[in-house]
Formats: C-alpha cells, sequence, structure tokens
C-alpha cells in the first residue's frame, strides 16, 4: 500500500476538502445559496467551466463535495453526485442516462418506489422494464435486447435479504455492453463495494446506515465519470442536490460508520441465530447464517453480513400482526439502519397494497418480518422479540 492510499477508516475521518480561515479542525458548514466571484473574468471561466469552483449549491457546494469524495474513497469510484434522497439518486440516474426506447432489465426485488417508477413512471417516456427472478440469474440474458442499456439490481435485497452474485452480474454487463448499476444500501461502502466486481454506478440511500441515526435525509450516486457528468448536467438542470447541512451530517456520519456497522453485524448475527432456533419461526435469512440460500457468495462479496434480519413466523398475516402488536422496545418504523432496532411486518404495512402473488414474486410471506438490528444491547433485543413471540 502507497503512503497516499489509506485505509477505509482513516479516510473517513481525515478526508477534508474545505477548512476556512480559521482554520477550523471539523469541516464548518457552508449554508450558502451561492458563492461570489473576484471579477468579471473569474465570474465567466467559472461559468464555462474553465475554472473548477463552486457557483451555486444546486450545483456544488463545499460540504455536499466533501461527503462526495469519502464515497469515492469508499466505493473505488471515480466521481459522483449527491442527491436529497435516496430515490432522488435512483430516479435522477437512470433518467440521464436513458432515452425513450431504452430497455432496463433489473432483479424483480428491488426497492417499493423503484417497482414504481419501473412501472408506472418510465413508461409514459417509452422506456421498458423485464424483470428477472434474483434466485434465477442464469435467466438474465433470456431478457436482454438490442434496447437493453441498464442491468440493475440490489444486494442485498429488501425485505427477502437475498443476495445475488456482483461478479456474474459484471460479467453479463460486460459481454452485453451494459451499464450495471447497483443499490448498494444494505451494505453500506464499509462492507462491500459492487465496482470491484463489475459495476459502473453504485448507488446509495444514506438516509440508511450512512446516516445511521435517522436524522437526516440523502442519497448518492458515484462510478465511472462519464457517466456521473450525464447525471451531474441532468441533476445541475433538474435541482435534486442534497442540501449542505445534510452532506455535512452525513460526512460527520461516515466517520463512524466502521465502527457502527461492525457492532450492527454482530448484533444482527446473534439475533439471527436466536431466531433460527425457535419454534415459532419457519425460516430466517440473514447473509453470513450458513443456512443463507447464497451464503458462499455473500461470503465472497461482503466483508459482514448487516443488520438486517428477515424472518417467517408461523401463522400467517395474523400472526404477523400479533407480533407487531407485542414488541415493547423496538420501534415499529417503515425506516431502517437506525441505531433503535426497528420492525416491520411488510405485508401488512410497506408492502399491503401489492397482491398476494406480487408479494409472492419477491419473497414477500405473509408472516415475513424484517428486523433491522439496532446498537442496543444484543440481549435486550433478543429478550424483546422473544417476548414478542411468545
Amino acid at each position: 500500500m502507497s503512503e497516499d492510499k489509506k485505509k477505509f477508516e482513516t479516510e473517513a475521518i481525515r478526508t477534508q476538502l474545505e477548512r476556512s480561515n480559521f482554520l477550523e479542525h471539523s469541516t464548518p458548514l457552508y449554508l450558502t445559496s451561492s458563492f461570489v466571484f473576484e471579477d468579471a473574468e473569474d465570474m465567466r471561466a467559472s461559468f464555462t467551466e474553465e475554472k473548477a469552483r463552486n457557483i451555486y449549491s444546486r450545483f456544488s457546494n463545499p460540504n455536499t463535495s466533501e461527503f462526495v469524495e469519502k464515497i469515492c474513497k469508499m466505493e473505488g469510484a471515480e466521481n459522483g453526485y449527491a442527491f436529497a434522497t435516496g430515490m432522488a439518486a435512483v430516479f435522477s440516474t437512470f433518467a440521464a442516462l436513458l432515452n425513450s426506447g431504452d430497455h432496463i432489465v433489473s432483479a424483480r426485488s428491488v426497492f417499493g418506489s423503484t417497482h414504481t417508477l419501473f412501472t408506472t413512471y418510465f413508461p409514459k417516456w417509452n422506456i421498458s422494464t423485464s424483470y428477472f427472478n434474483i434466485n434465477e440469474p442464469e435467466t438474465i440474458e433470456s431478457f436482454i435486447t438490442p434496447k437493453t442499456k441498464i442491468l440493475y439490481a440490489e444486494s442485498p435485497t429488501n425485505p427477502a435479504i437475498d443476495i445475488i452474485d456482483l461478479e456474474y452480474l459484471g460479467a453479463i454487463a460486460k459481454k452485453y455492453n451494459l451499464i450495471l448499476i447497483i443499490d448498494n444500501c444494505f451494505a453500506t461502502p464499509y462492507l462491500q463495494q459492487p465496482i470491484k466486481f463489475g459495476a459502473h454506478l453504485v448507488i446509495h440511500s444514506a438516509t440508511k446506515l450512512i446516516d445511521g441515526q435517522g436524522r437526516v435525509l440523502g442519497g448518492v450516486t458515484v462510478g465511472r465519470a462519464d457517466l456521473i457528468r450525464d447525471i451531474y448536467l441532468f441533476s445541475r438542470n433538474t435541482g435534486p442536490a442534497l442540501s449542505p447541512f445534510n452532506a455535512w451530517v452525513l460526512s460527520k456520519s461516515l466517520e463512524t460508520l466502521s465502527v457502527r456497522v461492525d457492532k450492527h453485524c454482530e448484533n444482527a448475527l446473534k439475533v439471527a441465530e436466536f431466531l433460527e432456533g425457535h419454534s415459532k419461526i419457519n425460516w430466517v435469512k440473514y447473509p453470513f447464517l450458513k443456512s443463507h440460500p447464497q451464503y458462499n457468495v455473500a461470503k465472497k462479496q461482503m466483508k459482514l453480513g448487516g443488520n438486517i434480519v428477515a424472518f417467517e413466523i408461523n401463522g400467517g398475516l395474523e400472526a404477523g400482526r400479533k407480533f407487531l402488536n407485542a414488541i415493547k422496545m423496538c420501534s415499529l418504523s417503515a425506516n431502517l439502519g437506525d441505531t433503535r432496532s426497528i420492525v416491520t411486518h411488510p405485508a401488512s404495512t410497506t408492502h399491503s397494497k401489492l397482491s398476494e402473488r406480487d408479494r409472492l414474486e419477491v419473497s414477500i410471506t405473509d408472516g415475513l418480518v424484517r428486523v433491522s438490528v439496532g446498537l442496543e444491547h444484543v440481549d435486550d433485543i433478543i429478550n424483546d422479540l422473544k417476548q414478542a413471540l411468545n
């Protein structure tokens, strides 16, 4: 390792792009909508991009630039752009790169709002999507057409915690000259770097584990510089930019990402092991449980198993509702990746508007429960789940 190339944890703490003349130790907040110019020539050169500098915070800001730079170093990316939310990142990334008539091949197991983009909004612009079953990756090539431009997947998936082989996707994308985009939200750049396996772009909802404390919304896309250039120009004109304050919060959050996620994963594995031995549980999915169908793939591409545990309670929909009603300590919320453990029953809440058939296509059974394991003492988390099951 060269002296310039530092370890993940060090880059997260020591990457600081701006200090004022006060030479503060911690990066200051740059709460300004715009920036001033020295003279007419400076202004002209800035707007023609002959000079790289901040012009307007919708384009760039020292706080958003620092946050993006950190994510780029963590993911091994060339460049990036930060967004107001994770879904702003998803929408803007696709909208910037696709034209009328283009085609997407995507895993069926994607976040609900992403599915809505693919099935409700993109067809308005003559952009079509074909889904493959994440547990049947051998079928992917059969969906590719001459109009296919993007190959897309999440891994681990939400909420069933399935894993797909990123190296396999990378090989397909290379073979057919496709843009491979991976939503890396559940893993974070600490646990998984999809670019190493052939991804061209990586998307995060920074609202989740990157913030880690349920405070702010944010999103980011990083990857190949030429693709990011298109995304930047689209976003510069459409306005989904991350606010400087939220960028400042998220950049500080990255400084503790590794220690937080280490503990999340340690707790989650213990929770998964407890649930796997409980008589009222049909099955448990956690990437680093040996019983997970894609355990070997997870071990290949992830450092640890993440903080999300999925399991199925005996008794279906009603049992799931009763379980949520019996929870005492853990939160009932639609968020995840928080310091606080969060329990969700997708079939009766987040995915209740889908038909049973549509839910089953993405492995959401009536008894499926998703737990975002937090940083409380693991004994207290397990005791709360235990009493609710009983």
